[in-house]
């Protein structure tokens, strides 16, 4: 009887090497600038009645009122708040968006267009999970959100991020084959890394924050805004002397019906304001930006 081998290799993904930070090819995005900083501005739907959901309060049945409202308040009062935020500090964003927003509130995501900021295709709702889905029905899901993006706003995305980072083992996969060019569901890097697909055409993984990220900062580890905003200006002064020695990506990963809460948005305005006074030695930027320039210089 053949006996398992306790010390053969670890399963593994298959889609990139190991390499340290340390081993690969330098390189500066535009501008000769080191260090690369965008936000990641989540805006999200979810079904009431039904479904997942972050939760402020104990959810007891449905319709959780209480924390369908709380959601809810990110698109109603919290989005318009972040993006006058924005604009006061002259800083694009990555608009992460749920394609349920164009039938709910597509004046939210027309406003972020009109600032000329990225939109980025996160699935249709934050109330479902993509990683159990069978392959086509995963597929579906992909050119769907494409379609819907490129019809509203005349643009296909480029980019995805998958409702709570769910994956199947085929999603790299299924967004190369459906045009996406590049992901942020993997947390892995402080550099873009190229990931191989079955069908050769590869994609990008951009570095997302699963750490600078106010839901696991705020509703996981329970910290709350002048702590997140501490680390916002800890992680970027940190990055910002690493970048001498390679060119680095900082993320940083919103969510409106929390940081645009009215006390925390006073924590959010104090850290965006420090990484704004810095605005000459940073490239500030949206992920799509990233990906191309990575196209420029390595296919």
């Amino acid at each position: 009887m053949n006996q398992p081998q306790p010390f053969a290799p670890l399963a593994d993904h298959g889609r990139f090497d190991y390499q340290g930070i340390h081993q690969r090819p330098d390189y500066h995005w535009p501008g000769g600038k080191r260090l690369a900083v965008y936000l990641g501005f989540n805006l999200e739907h979810f079904a009431f009645g039904e479904g997942m959901g972050a939760q402020l309060g104990a959810r007891f049945a449905e319709p959780d009122v209480l924390n369908y409202a709380w959601r809810e308040y990110g698109n109603r009062v919290g989005a318009w708040r972040c993006l006058e935020l924005f604009d006061a500090l002259g800083l694009p964003a990555g608009t992460i968006a749920n394609t349920a927003l164009y039938d709910h509130c597509p004046e939210l995501l027309e406003a972020c267009a009109a600032r000329g900021d990225e939109l980025i295709a996160h699935g249709h709702s934050n109330a479902s999970y993509q990683g159990t889905l069978a392959e086509d029905e995963e597929k579906a899901l992909l050119a769907h959100c494409r379609e819907r993006m490129a019809t509203a706003a005349g643009t296909a995305p480029s980019g995805w991020l998958s409702p709570w980072i769910g994956e199947s083992r085929h999603t790299p996969d299924l967004l190369a084959e459906t045009g996406y060019r590049y992901t942020l569901n993997w947390c892995h890097d402080d550099q873009p890394v190229r990931m191989r697909t079955r069908d050769g055409r590869g994609l990008w993984a951009i570095p997302y924050p699963q750490e600078v990220n106010d839901i696991p900062m705020i509703i996981a580890r329970k910290l709350d805004a002048r702590a997140f905003a501490d680390m916002i200006v800890d992680q970027f002064d940190e990055m910002l002397a690493q970048s001498e020695r390679q060119p680095l990506v900082m993320g940083i990963a919103l969510h409106p019906y929390l940081m645009g809460q009215p006390y925390r948005l006073r924590h959010l305005r104090r850290a965006l304001t420090h990484i704004a006074a810095h605005r000459d030695a940073l490239w500030l930027t949206t992920p799509g930006a990233i990906c191309d320039h990575m196209d420029g210089l390595f296919l």
